[in-house]
């Protein structure tokens, strides 16, 4: 990095001597070449260093201390956003005004001071610009005589969390711990595998999908046979911890690009683990147990790492609009609707699907406002009891073990879920498409019999095992029937091009009428010279 002579040999000899006044040093050289290297060798004094660093108010010290955290040098537009600006000024107004004497900004303290100046480095990403110590004024302070932190009663201790506990009203209406993702997880497991549309879950289905490629549990939409078996077999608590573990490791689950009504676009890509890591050693600090304002913790965040998930300060190359009105969310003045956002879902999205916190609202149905961190393991166990009906209808309590109800939607049509319960119905057609996949009725009869509440009913055992004997020996249908007046009238109608339409004969002048034709078979009577009606015109005549 620059030295100090460097650092101050692009300043006129104004900007010099204001130097000089504020350390409180003689500037007698007459011109700007001479007065820098006459002021630099004043100003590397470590006593006077000492004396100058001392005088600085908090933030001006927070300032300097986080350019000596940071090997001396710090993004500009980071530094600025933190520490404030500097105040464009010629020569003229500078000096007329004098506006060194009432800085703005502890960023401008410090660069009237020598302290602070700005110069563009080389990067990975090009060259950009930096705020920066002076190498020589960074060595002196490294060398630990001078300290530049602040004061202790303006400096949080090592380790605290960010924000501040939740006020009553901003915990006024909590929502308990959820671990409703193990039970989206089973749906949509048991949807893919019967090559079924899954329904709607609790948490958005692309979601729950996405949690369980990053668990290995799904390779595109294919359920993998052995990791579901593995996964099934684990207790609640224990399945929730393998999908956190997953979903903290991947580089591939994007919450950013999961940001309700945000809509992403282009080829620019983000670090989603590495953000994911930054703000889950933030929450670690937060006491468990006790509720947090998020939106406190949120607002901390902004002050102190506002560039947490763009290490290069970057706000403008990433393309995110906001759906409801299309407007594209750039620069720092964005960060509320993307960045803000983002710390909001982590903890009210995974970090409560996954069990790991509480909520609360200071409203009912509101937006989270609080947070309190609990034990994963702390989740309910399994265990409830279903009950079957007589005529096929199963009810599954949320709690009942996962994979007795995986197994079980896979012999069933699936009907609307009431609240904690799933509702399915045993039929042929939900018989036939499991017997397909290799499942069998004396396993479902297993299954119902080891996790129901009371004993199945007999007569739906008996329909069951009689159907796996003999298949379906009943059928009820809806078939468009055409009767005639006479025989001799089917007779010749059977004759024409319209015969191949005819099917099942159900009488000597009634006849069924194959799907989709009954307009054809019309034609072919008014033909043959006759004028026949359908039964829907005769309902609506009979309505007018």
């Amino acid at each position: 990095m620059p030295d100090l002579v460097q650092s101050l040999q692009n300043h006129d000899l104004g900007h010099l001597r204001i130097v000089a006044e504020l350390w409180g040093v003689d500037l007698t050289s007459p011109d700007a070449g001479a007065a820098v290297k006459e002021l630099a060798g004043a100003l590397l004094d470590p006593g006077l260093v000492r004396e100058v660093v001392e005088s600085f108010p908090p933030k001006a010290r927070a300032a300097l201390e986080a350019l000596k955290d940071e090997g001396g040098k710090i993004l500009w537009t980071q530094f600025a956003r933190r520490f404030g600006e500097i105040r464009e000024a010629g020569p003229g107004r500078r000096d007329r005004e004098q506006i060194y004497r009432q800085p703005v900004s502890a960023a401008e303290m410090l660069y009237y001071r020598a302290f602070l100046a700005r110069a563009f480095f080389d990067t990975p990403s090009g060259a950009q610009e930096f705020a920066y110590l002076p190498e020589d004024l960074l060595n002196l302070i490294n060398r630990g005589e001078i300290n530049a932190s602040p004061s202790a009663s303006h400096s949080p201790e090592a380790g605290e969390p960010l924000g501040r506990p939740a006020l009553p009203k901003e915990r006024q209406h909590p929502i308990s711990t959820c671990d409703r993702l193990l039970d989206d997880a089973t749906t949509l497991l048991a949807a893919l595998r019967m090559e079924i549309a899954p329904p709607l879950t609790t948490i958005p289905v692309d979601i729950v999908a996405a949690f369980l490629r990053v668990t290995g549990l799904l390779t595109g939409q294919t359920p993998q046979a052995e990791a579901v078996r593995r996964f099934f077999e684990l207790p609640r608590p224990q399945a929730l911890t393998m999908l956190a573990e997953a979903w903290q490791a991947s580089k591939t689950f994007n919450e950013l690009r999961m940001l309700p009504g945000l809509v992403c676009e282009g080829e620019w890509a983000n670090h989603p683990e590495v953000t994911r890591a930054f703000a889950l050693d933030l929450l670690a600090k937060v006491p468990p147990g006790k509720w947090w304002s998020l939106t406190a913790f949120v607002r901390e965040i902004k002050e102190k790492y506002p560039d947490f998930q763009r290490p290069a300060g970057d706000y403008d190359s990433w393309f995110i609009r906001r759906a409801a009105d299309g407007a594209y969310l750039r620069g720092f003045a964005a960060w509320e609707d993307v960045d803000g956002a983002l710390v909001r879902y982590l903890v009210s999205g995974p970090l409560f699907w996954l069990g790991m916190v509480e909520l609360a609202s200071a409203e009912d149905a509101g937006p989270v406002t609080a947070f309190k961190r609990v034990d994963a393991g702390s989740v309910k166990k399994e265990g409830a009891k279903l009950t079957v009906t007589s005529s096929g209808g199963i009810s599954v309590p949320r709690l009942v073990p996962r994979p007795a109800r995986y197994q079980i939607a896979r012999f069933c049509e699936w009907e609307d879920e009431k609240l904690d319960e799933y509702r399915y119905r045993v039929t042929t057609d939900s018989l036939k498409r499991a017997i397909q996949q290799g499942l069998k009725v004396s396993q479902l009869l297993t299954l119902l019999a080891r996790n129901a509440a009371a004993d199945i009913p007999p007569a739906f055992v008996k329909a069951l095992k009689r159907w796996e004997l003999h298949g379906t020996e009943a059928r009820v249908e809806t078939q468009t029937v055409l009767r005639v007046s006479r025989p001799e009238v089917l007779a010749e109608l059977r004759k024409s091009k319209a015969g191949r339409f005819l099917g099942e004969a159900l009488g000597p002048a009634a006849v069924i009428v194959k799907p989709g034709a009954q307009a054809k078979i019309l034609a072919a009577l008014t033909e043959m010279g006759l004028l026949a009606e359908s039964a829907a015109e005769s309902e609506s005549d009979k309505q007018t």
